[in-house]
């Protein structure tokens, strides 16, 4: 079994008792994601949740969500809401009119002619970018100057005999760069090699490896952070673990089995109701269990807020809502559209799905944008990648548009 068929069997076998029926038509086109691991959407690391809200009627669905390094966005087909059924509605003005302040317009090659794949954000003008991934078998890490336009190589992932994966969840922090790799030796066990290196550029050195005994039954790492002095993370099964940056044995953290790690101090645990249903802080022990309605479809839930539908007794979502885990301050998301839960970015902006294009919506203020992106000719449509975190990227053409949500006010 090659590392494809390994990640895909582990993600049926997690997804397969909790998937409700999938419309065949947006199964078939939700495909091709750009695995930028962050600690971020370990929500719906086994499967997409999309709320579909037509006219009032629609379904709720999942789909295979794990991500693939090689490309930068998903792509959709399926068939939202009839064009009829949304007459008055007026496609929202470009994002780039609506938040100016939030979006850089960058090459989507290097100078050298490159593709380059944006990782995350390190500062507010400097994003963290890989190359390699499709140009061959060295791969590099690059700081991109989104106000110059400068990109500068920092490192190069350091090439391992019996890799079987890409450098996964690039994590950043404290001015220090991390990710891991997953290599193999004959005869030998699979081992996660953890690696760091400084964010101003040098030679990557190990911080821990880690052996992946049973792979299919305990997961490869599956979220990993900078916390101080210290890289955190979890396996795929459960347990958050912490080891000193300068190198170290891994340690448990007490209390933690079953969880994953969602964002520094907060691990989550999902159940048939909600994904990240129940919340603790493995710091302070503080629990936070998100709260529930009778006929709700699965939620998906942040550290703070959740995003769900009410379903009807066929089992068709009647409406789609976002409130607090403690089940307050709910208020309804607009109709005719497929909203995909899974990219609730830092808990406030959705995605919105029409047969002419996609929407990203603030739920705070109802304000809704053209992200510029058009069906493509034959079926499906770019959708940019998921997570709760504040970078989005997507390329229109030659261009790639690097959104950061967090200068949005």
């Amino acid at each position: 079994m090659n590392d494809i068929e390994d990640r895909l069997s582990r993600l049926l076998d997690g997804a397969a008792d909790r998937a409700p029926q999938v419309t065949p038509g947006l199964l078939a086109g939700i495909t091709e994601r750009h695995r930028r691991r962050r600690a971020r959407n370990a929500a719906v690391s086994a499967a997409v949740a999309v709320v579909m809200v037509a006219g009032g009627a629609g379904t709720a669905v999942r789909a295979l969500g794990e991500q693939d390094a090689r490309k930068p966005a998903t792509n959709v087909t399926g068939t939202p809401s009839p064009a009829k059924e949304r007459e008055g509605e007026e496609r929202p003005q470009h994002i780039e009119k609506v938040w100016p302040e939030a979006v850089h317009r960058i090459p989507a090659k290097l100078p050298d002619g490159r593709a380059h794949y944006p990782q995350l954000l390190l500062d507010d003008r400097t994003l963290l970018v890989m190359t390699g991934v499709n140009d061959g078998p060295r791969q590099f890490l690059w700081t991109y100057d989104l106000k110059s336009g400068t990109p500068r190589r920092i490192a190069e992932i350091p090439p391992m005999k019996g890799a079987v994966a890409f450098a996964d969840d690039i994590a950043a922090g404290g001015g220090n760069i991390v990710w891991w790799t997953s290599y193999k030796e004959p005869g030998k066990q699979r081992v996660a090699r953890i690696w760091t290196v400084p964010a101003g550029g040098g030679r990557p050195r190990t911080v821990a490896d880690i052996p992946l005994e049973n792979v299919k039954k305990k997961g490869h790492i599956g979220e990993m952070a900078v916390a101080g002095t210290d890289v955190v993370f979890s396996h795929e099964s459960g347990g958050v673990y912490r080891v000193p940056l300068r190198g170290g044995r891994p340690e448990a953290v007490p209390g933690t089995e079953g969880y994953r790690l969602l964002q520094w101090p907060w691990a989550s645990r999902h159940s048939r109701q909600a994904v990240h249903h129940e919340l603790l802080d493995v710091q302070t022990g503080q629990r936070r269990d998100a709260v529930v309605k009778p006929g709700e479809s699965r939620l998906v839930c942040g550290v703070q807020r959740c995003i769900g539908a009410v379903m009807r007794a066929d089992g068709a979502a009647r409406s789609g809502f976002v409130r607090d885990r403690d089940g307050s301050r709910e208020s309804e998301l607009p109709s005719r559209a497929y909203f995909l839960a899974e990219m609730f970015r830092l808990e406030r902006f959705v995605m919105r799905v029409l047969p002419e294009g996609v929407v990203l919506h603030d739920v705070n203020t109802g304000t809704s944008a053209d992200l510029g992106l058009r069906p493509r000719k034959g079926g499906g449509m770019a959708i940019p990648d998921g997570g709760f975190d504040r970078l989005m990227t997507y390329a229109v053409g030659k261009t790639m548009y690097v959104v950061d949500l967090a200068a949005i006010k």
